[in-house]
């Protein structure tokens, strides 16, 4: 009988050191997923801000001033800091991208411990969110505005005339918005771990 409970008792122990190397296994896969999204992040964010910050496109554009008299071919460019959308996408991005950076460095400094840092680095992904998910719209619109223009307003379309332009355009929004998902899977990543630490 004695010997049982010895049994037991040797086995519960092991229990306990199970359980802790899953907990470990566990920390270090959800570390690695986490490198790998915040790696990601950064490449995605500053692809997508060095596409639209590089491209720049100049056409011959004919512009009929009076309709007596014959067009005029003037050269017209089409540059990202043209738009104030399109500056918004650029800065976004670039801060995105910074905060991938510095915020990679933190997670390793703060892996492992039981600070405060963590719950900062939570917030500052879930700002990186908003600010990717706001910059995406006003770029997108701006855009489709390209693509259509707008008979409302007598805007037409200029993506016909400065189609590569555009094209970097919408590859950059695309690049952009795979980045702030990845700040999202990053949050939620998070609010998973928190759950699991509440249990």
């Amino acid at each position: 009988m004695e010997s049982q409970s010895q049994y037991i008792g040797s086995n519960s122990g092991m229990d306990g050191v199970d359980q802790k190397e899953g907990k470990v296994a566990n920390q270090r896969k959800t570390g690695t997923c986490e490198s790998i999204l915040r790696i990601l992040a950064f490449m995605l964010t500053a692809t997508a801000a060095v596409v639209l910050g590089v491209s720049k496109q100049t056409e011959i554009v004919s512009v009929q001033i009076l309709p007596t008299l014959s067009p005029i071919d003037l050269p017209a460019t089409a540059k990202w800091h043209y738009l104030s959308a399109f500056v918004y996408f650029v800065v976004a991005n670039a801060i995105a991208c910074a905060y991938a950076a510095f915020s990679l460095v933190l997670s390793f400094a703060n892996r492992g411990t039981k600070s405060s840092l963590g719950l900062v680095i939570i917030l500052l992904d879930l700002l990186m969110v908003a600010l990717l998910f706001s910059c995406n719209g006003a770029a997108t619109a701006i855009g489709l505005m390209g693509y259509q223009g707008n008979s409302h307003v007598q805007w037409n379309k200029v993506c016909d005339v400065f189609g590569r332009f555009c094209n970097h355009a919408a590859a950059a929004i695309v690049l952009s918005m795979l980045g702030s998902l990845a700040f999202m899977y990053l949050v939620v990543l998070a609010a998973l771990g928190l759950h699991r630490r509440s249990k």
